[in-house]
């Protein structure tokens, strides 16, 4: 079987890397064992130009907010299904200083694309927002679950999807192509995420996973808008709400604990106050870098083996444009930005 590129990892740094390729008319294979742990699957998925308790610009967000929404929308309208919510978040202030310093903020040119509105008082009842607070534009979030399972059963359908296990043991890396088993193939591309630990070509590059846990629960309220401060709260259907994130870097399993279950509430209680129950509860391990910024590019040794992993939390802003990005440099030769390429930590290997 001869292709193109091999894409090892379907979650959503895969999926969207594989759409990429198949838009330029290359024939590519993923392979993916859905057994294994997919940090997609769990992902509240927000998609937020104004983050951080300092409330600053995205990183890179002008590029990537002005790609990724028609991105999603134009792939939605290919597989007829439906996983983009264009929903404003709504950042209630911490304080007067804040809100005095966005009231100035909001009409610079930087910020006036993301900003849909400035309150100054209270604005939300079920919202603790003493000060008002900065609705947000061109924000939301992607059901990324729906997603990934919407994508696959796109890559079945059109036989681009292998479902099993990689094995390192029976890669073999040519000159000029690689061999796994059957398959010949120009390169293979690896978007494992978490599993990059196990991946003996790039476990040498200093990723940083982060252990997310979620909560859902359960209200009468339905949402509007997308309440965040301190935890992001997303209305979903059927009186349900995801309720994120926890960041822990020291214990990195996917055991779901109490003390992370009780973190979220304390948060979401500050925030809101309306009635819930909690109804379950999600962890997930963010394939997060050391400097914050994705890993792309090409092994240091071998030109046919390539990384695109390290999305972190930030996966549905930054795979769309960054994947577009990584097919134009091995189709085209065009250049990956510096502070993505892993040429950066060459001097590692």
């Amino acid at each position: 079987m001869h292709i193109d590129f091999l894409i090892v990892g379907q979650g959503l740094a895969g999926s969207i890397l594989a759409e990429h390729l198949i838009q330029r008319g290359l024939n590519v294979k993923v392979l993916s064992d859905h057994s294994m742990s997919n940090s997609s699957l769990v992902a509240g998925g927000l998609y937020n130009p104004i983050t951080g308790r300092k409330m600053v610009k995205t990183w890179n967000c002008d590029r990537l907010f002005e790609y990724l929404i028609p991105f999603y929308k134009e792939l939605e309208k290919k597989l007829d299904a439906h996983f983009l919510y264009e929903t404003p978040i709504y950042r209630p202030f911490f304080d007067i200083e804040t809100q005095n310093e966005w009231m100035g903020k909001s009409s610079e040119s930087p910020f006036q694309p993301y900003v849909k509105e400035i309150f100054t008082k209270p604005t939300y009842e079920e919202v603790n927002d003493d000060f008002g607070g900065l609705l947000l534009d061109r924000s939301g979030y992607l059901d990324t679950k729906r997603f990934v399972n919407v994508y696959k059963s796109y890559l079945q359908e059109s036989g681009h999807l292998l479902e099993e296990r990689f094995d390192h043991e029976v890669i073999e890396y040519k000159e000029e192509h690689i061999q796994y088993g059957s398959i010949k193939a120009r390169g293979v591309v690896f978007c494992e995420g978490n599993l990059v630990s196990q991946n003996p070509q790039f476990s040498w590059l200093p990723f940083r996973p982060v252990k997310g846990e979620l909560i859902t629960i359960e209200t009468a309220h339905t949402p509007q808008v997308i309440y965040n401060r301190g935890v992001f709260v997303i209305g979903k259907e059927n009186g349900r709400c995801r309720v994120g994130a926890t960041y822990d870097n020291g214990n990195v399993d996917l055991v779901a604990t109490e003390k992370a279950k009780n973190q979220l509430i304390e948060k979401l209680n500050n925030l809101v106050n309306f009635d819930y129950q909690v109804v379950d509860q999600q962890v997930g391990i963010r394939p997060a870098t050391k400097d914050r910024r994705p890993y792309i590019g090409r092994h240091p040794e071998r030109e046919n083996v390539i990384i695109f992993n390290g999305l972190g939390a930030k996966g549905v802003s930054l795979a769309p444009f960054y994947a577009k990005q990584l097919v134009a440099h091995l189709i085209d030769d065009t250049k990956l930005d510096d502070e993505v390429n892993i040429e950066r930590y060459f001097s590692l290997f």
